[in-house]
């Protein structure tokens, strides 16, 4: 094997899978990394994987899920590619009561990684629809887990963590719907992945911010790469998100999400998007994850191959 093959092979990669093929679009959060042992882990599946037979899919050992609001748990997806806008996809096939995280995990016979109180929700869940309740993997903050060469961490962010009434059933899902509040799975997190290779990855979730970005985050798992949500309103927008860019996780790298706008057109960048907003003010390079196009990285969070 040559030195660059070599090289090439200990790279992680990371493939997005939004809602419009190579555009950055506005509910797009999906994520699946590769390490170099061929383990493969998707992240936050949300509304844009078309369900457990997306194609795009491929092999699945493991899904991370953040948290269970709707547009990362997946309460519906589009009937086909492209569909709608990138601005307003058309999510016309529904899901719920299931969602489209407990699809992909079914149908791919994968680990299911969540913290909180969702490790008995999901398990009850998964088995009831013809799964095992040992595909569910709770790991709590401080916690960690393993899936081939991947290590998981869960920490924290700050969101809420309400569960729909849309994704119960019975006199619970009435009662809730008729009082306007949602039931609660405990706190909301992130992850830092550490690959077979040596790269920590930080994957903030939905999240304000916090202290533990840089106690937890920085000092503790020392990522050289992270995923960070920059659509405001909800939770971090393009000055906040850059702030904890800079200051407090520092990593050599960061991939935006959760833009919750069309942040391309053709592949081009919009003037005056949150994104363009959120590269300015970074010191570190910047990555779009733009649907379908898989970037790798090295070991220190460098993209070398599809940026």
């Amino acid at each position: 094997m040559s030195t660059a093959a070599s090289a090439g092979a200990a790279n992680v990669k990371i493939t997005p899978l939004g809602s419009h093929d190579g555009e950055f679009c506005a509910q797009d959060r999906a994520l699946i990394f590769e390490d170099p042992d061929g383990t493969r882990i998707l992240y936050d599946a949300g509304r844009t994987v078309r369900g457990g037979s997306d194609p795009r899919l491929g092999k699945i050992d493991g899904v991370l899920l953040s948290h269970v609001h709707s547009d990362h748990l997946g309460d519906m997806h589009q009937a086909e590619a492209n569909a709608g806008t990138c601005a307003a996809p058309d999510f016309s096939v529904k899901s719920a009561p299931s969602s489209v995280t407990e699809e992909v995990v079914l149908a791919k016979k994968a680990k299911l990684f969540v913290g909180g109180e969702m490790g008995d929700f999901f398990s009850r869940r998964i088995t009831a629809a013809g799964g095992s309740a040992d595909q569910v993997q709770l790991v709590r903050f401080g916690g960690q887990r393993k899936i081939g060469g991947i290590t998981i961490a869960s920490v924290p962010a700050a969101h809420s963590n309400g569960l729909d009434e849309k994704f119960l059933s019975g006199a619970l899902a009435e009662g809730l719907a008729a009082n306007g509040v949602k039931a609660y799975v405990g706190p909301a997190g992130g992850f830092v992945v550490t690959f077979s290779n040596g790269l920590a990855v930080y994957l903030s979730g939905d999240t304000g911010i916090i202290a533990e970005q840089d106690l937890v985050v920085r000092r503790f798992y020392k990522p050289k790469l992270a995923v960070l949500n920059i659509g405001g309103i909800f939770s971090t927008g393009p000055r906040e998100a850059a702030y904890v860019i800079n200051d407090l996780v520092r990593p050599h790298g960061v991939i935006a999400s959760h833009v919750n706008e069309a942040a391309t057109k053709d592949g081009k960048f919009i003037a005056g998007s949150k994104f363009l907003e959120f590269k300015a003010a970074v010191k570190v390079p910047v990555y779009a994850p733009l649907s379908g196009k898989t970037m790798e990285f090295d070991v220190e969070g460098k993209c070398v191959v599809g940026c």
